[in-house]
């Protein structure tokens, strides 16, 4: 048997330890001394520090998976660069996130990422490649992609492989972070990874539930609305025309806050706000595709 007193140390020690993961944390950005929450991450940290450090895989309603190294900082004392998105952030931390060093690693993941993907619709991106005078022509005048034709499985969002990073984001969606449905993953290896169904079967077989959530994370429209895709390939897809109304879902009692994209008066895509307390940025079909009724269709 455990003895009162044995209890009475335990239950201290885990009051202890309680108290201290409650402890703020204290560490340096850029020479900036910056105080973040227990558990917090480096890149929380720059971003409590007023540094806008570039990211990739990461989302804020996902679980970071450390695919891209966009956000590599360099620490003081460490081996290699760490990446921001994962690495909590620890007392005493010495953080540079825009050294020589660093500047050098996220050139060179631009330039072998626009060399082998078409990055035409990813605008942060192509924003990054001319902030650190990426040069992906080293390797080829021509984009190395895998030159195959844009999957067109149904009529709500298609799938381009020319545009995808292998970011994991929608994997993450499909799985545990949202919608629990593991309809895909990372296949194949080195060139020819990507990402897939089981057995790489069409959409319609896979179990695939249409929640849109994977398009949703997609950061470079590899995965995209079939409103979208059709609008683009017409030349008629005017993002800077486009208005964007906040609503609530009408097909159930949940409240999910849908984000309704409007141009030339016509809905063409439906998102959801990360912050939103219910969502978390994700939806089910009818959210997300089921807004067909409004214009009578």
């Amino acid at each position: 048997m455990t003895s009162s007193s044995e209890r009475t140390a335990t239950s201290s020690e885990r009051t202890a330890t309680d108290t201290s993961l409650e402890t703020p944390v204290r560490l340096s950005i850029d020479e900036v001394d910056v105080e973040v929450a227990a558990g917090a991450s480096v890149l929380d940290a720059c971003t409590a520090a007023g540094i806008d450090t570039p990211t990739l895989c990461f989302a804020e309603n996902l679980t970071p998976v450390n695919a891209c190294r966009i956000c590599v900082v360099e620490h003081e004392g460490s081996r290699t660069l760490i990446p921001a998105c994962s690495r909590r952030a620890e007392d005493g931390m010495a953080i540079q996130t825009d050294s020589e060093r660093v500047r050098h690693s996220r050139k060179m993941i631009l330039e072998f990422l626009a060399s082998g993907v078409d990055l035409s619709q990813a605008d942060p991106l192509a924003s990054l490649v001319s902030e650190y005078g990426a040069d992906p022509a080293r390797y080829g005048d021509a984009v190395a992609t895998m030159d195959e034709d844009v999957r067109i499985e149904d009529d709500l969002y298609v799938r381009d492989y020319d545009k995808c990073v292998l970011c994991y984001k929608c994997v993450e969606a499909c799985g545990d972070d949202a919608q629990h449905t593991f309809a895909i993953a990372v296949a194949g290896r080195g060139f020819d990874a990507r990402i897939s169904t089981e057995f790489d079967v069409e959409l319609p077989d896979s179990a695939c539930v249409y929640c849109g959530n994977c398009v949703a994370v997609c950061p470079t429209n590899a995965l995209q609305f079939t409103t979208e895709f059709d609008l683009r390939t017409a030349g008629e897809w005017r993002p800077d025309e486009q208005t964007t109304t906040r609503t609530v879902c009408s097909y159930c009692g949940v409240g999910c806050n849908l984000d309704l994209h409007v141009q030339d008066e016509t809905i063409v895509k439906v998102t959801s706000p990360n912050d939103h307390s219910v969502t978390s940025g994700h939806l089910c079909i009818k959210g997300r595709f089921g807004w067909g009724y409004v214009h009578g269709r």
